[in-house]
């Protein structure tokens, strides 16, 4: 893991072979193109506030590392990485259902960060908070999960995606296999809806991964559903470059197609997937996984552009 440290930003641009760049304007963030300057967006980082007064932390957060996981940190993993845009996903796991330190990093940071935020499906208040979050704060997206009936197709859930669906925002679904029949019907009820199945219901080495995986692919004929191939690193039960998910992952690419698959670091990597650096996760897809050229455009700027960074159509 030591040599693949060294990777330079010019050798991850030639390995990548994209050429596009992204910039940011008043109604999305438009794309131009410039010269070996791939646009590649993150659509996974977790972001954790230094201010623990003015941002309080449930009762016994999940930490990383000191000094890992700041706006700034990430800001220099991008900047060494070559990403352009990310997007912030709410940290459960130190902020449970408060989102305000990821919507108002969201908002000051607009000119290369979009919020996801998590709200409680069993809250009333959580659709108006949905709203305002995304007119407000930057917001593009829910991370949405089973209520505490235990299901995903529950009517707390069903009112939080309807109002996504009303915004023109993102449902990314963190669920498993066991929530696959309900994903269907949620998604066949709000059909102008695009989802995001985080982590690929977390696919993992061994003896579920086959099971999970079809459970998966299942999916990709709800042409509104994506995959985010988060799962490599965090799945393997090997060192860097975790060959043990690479024919999963490439399974999902063939099922979903490059234009319905997204990349993201799962940052701070020291506490999300610490067998792999920044620049090595986004390295297994530049260099590991032999994907086409249109792809890894797709794969890792393209599509994540179009669902979070690009102007929202209302409804």
């Amino acid at each position: 893991m030591s040599g693949s440290n060294t990777l330079t930003r010019r050798t991850l641009l030639q390995g990548s072979g994209v050429a596009m760049a992204g910039l940011a304007t008043s109604g999305g963030f438009a794309v131009e193109e410039e010269n070996d300057c791939p646009l590649i967006v993150d659509c996974h980082a977790h972001i954790y506030g230094e201010d623990e007064k003015k941002y309080p932390t449930i009762e016994k957060p999940y930490r990383p590392p000191a000094g890992k996981g700041t706006v700034s940190h990430l800001q220099a993993e991008m900047k060494a990485a070559g990403v352009r845009y990310v997007t912030a996903i709410q940290t459960s796991t130190f902020y449970r259902f408060d989102n305000r330190f990821t919507s108002d990093s969201a908002r000051d940071n607009s000119d290369f960060m979009v919020g996801v935020v998590t709200l409680d499906p069993d809250d009333s208040r959580s659709p108006d908070m949905l709203e305002k979050y995304a007119e407000e704060y930057n917001v593009r997206g829910m991370r949405s999960i089973p209520a505490k009936s235990g299901r995903l197709d529950d009517p707390g859930v069903e009112r939080l995606w309807a109002k996504a669906e009303s915004l023109g925002i993102v449902i990314n679904a963190l669920v498993n296999r066991d929530k696959r029949a309900e994903v269907e019907k949620l998604a066949g009820r709000h059909p102008d809806l695009n989802v995001v199945i985080d982590h690929c219901l977390n696919l993992v080495a061994g003896p579920n991964l086959e099971p999970t995986l079809k459970d998966m692919v299942a999916l990709a004929k709800l042409p509104r559903v994506h995959a985010k191939l988060t799962f490599i690193p965090t799945g393997s039960t090997e060192p860097y470059a975790c060959r043990d998910m690479h024919d999963a992952c490439r399974t999902v690419i063939d099922a979903f197609g490059g234009d319905r698959c997204v990349w993201g670091s799962d940052f701070p990597c020291e506490l999300w997937c610490p067998k792999v650096s920044y620049v090595q996760h986004l390295k297994i897809f530049t260099h590991e996984l032999g994907l086409d050229e249109k792809t890894k455009r797709a794969v890792l700027g393209e599509t994540a552009h179009r669902l979070w960074f690009a102007p929202r159509a209302h409804r």
